[in-house]
């Protein structure tokens, strides 16, 4: 792996495969009375957040703490940053407290591979998202998801999704989750399909590794996964569509659409859902639905991304030999 994590596109197949197998490995220390391990004991990791955030931080809080690394939560509001103070002497805050980490989510579009570049910070740089570029651990876990649903979690390590038919619907224009996936599940040898309103699809999408439909009805049946976006008015400055009835009508899962799907496909969603928008209560409570499981494989997924970012394979050698990975085998 390479020494950040800023996009899924940079990572190789192989790299892909390595996180979900150390993911199933440390998905199981959740099943522990203790649900930790020493592998990251004395290291510090920041996660910085210029962004609101509820499942991402915790998350990456829970798996830097699960490894037993020292966690610094820093949010904008209420910080110097607040008061004008850059992004650069931010960093060298950190770097100065000896992150030896940082997760950062920030509103501008490659902020993070700014931090990884600029030489400001010596630690690992993990992107937390990035304004509508790109979100790879939320990739990684919606994969690994996927891969434990579709797959089986005990069908044996290095399984990928070759084949499988994933159908990603709704503001694909604003969505960083919906570029990391596309790159990701072509990486894994996933067929990819777009779904939306043609004022939601980006300009060039053309060139990514994907199709475009602009009827949801026509390719539910064909879906192994149909993962359901949240339009970001946040982000809007126009009217993208008449009305939400109008979206809600066109582009909503309902019970009636999901029926329409084979009966070994889920329906996902990258959170916060809007019931009743892009997707119904109906839906969103049922079984096919893998919402909460996305939220505790994160957990799973930033843990094996950390431990592998941080060196963590060659000290666990010794004291937590249960986590497997291709360096200690």
């Amino acid at each position: 792996m390479k020494r950040h994590l800023i996009s899924a596109a940079d990572l190789t197949r192989d790299d892909a495969v390595l996180i979900l197998d150390t993911a199933e490995e440390m998905a199981r220390v959740a099943d522990r009375p203790i649900k930790k391990l020493p592998t990251l004991r004395g290291r510090t990791v920041v996660n910085l957040f210029f962004e609101d955030s509820t499942r991402t931080r915790i998350s990456f809080e829970a798996a830097a703490k699960r490894l037993s690394a020292d966690v610094i939560n820093f949010s904008a509001k209420g910080s110097s940053v607040s008061k004008g103070e850059s992004l650069k002497d931010t960093a060298l805050t950190l770097e100065a407290m000896g992150a030896d980490a940082v997760v950062i989510r920030h509103g501008a579009s490659g902020a993070p591979y700014r931090l990884a570049t600029s030489g400001w910070i010596d630690g690992a740089v993990v992107n937390a998202g990035d304004g509508t570029h790109e979100h790879p651990t939320q990739a990684l876990l919606d994969a690994f998801t996927m891969r434990r649903r579709l797959v089986g979690a005990d069908a044996g390590l290095g399984k990928d999704l070759e084949g499988r038919r994933i159908t990603i619907v709704g503001d694909i224009l604003h969505s960083r989750v919906a570029r990391s996936n596309v790159h990701l599940l072509n990486t894994l040898g996933a067929h990819v399909t777009l779904v939306a309103p043609p004022t939601l699809v980006p300009v060039g999408v053309e060139r990514w590794p994907c199709e475009v439909s602009y009827g949801l009805d026509e390719v539910l049946p064909q879906s192994d996964a149909v993962m359901m976006l949240r339009v970001q008015r946040e982000r809007m400055n126009a009217a993208y569509f008449p009305t939400e009835r109008e979206y809600s009508r066109r582009y909503g899962l309902d019970g009636e659409r999901m029926a329409k799907m084979p009966e070994h496909a889920v329906v996902m969603h990258p959170g916060p859902m809007v019931r009743g928008m892009e997707i119904t209560a109906e839906v969103a409570d049922s079984d096919r639905c893998t919402v909460v499981e996305q939220v505790a494989n994160g957990v799973s997924i930033r843990m094996a991304v950390l431990y592998l970012l941080l060196g963590g394979y060659e000290q666990a050698a010794a004291s937590a030999p249960a986590v497997r990975t291709e360096e200690n085998k």
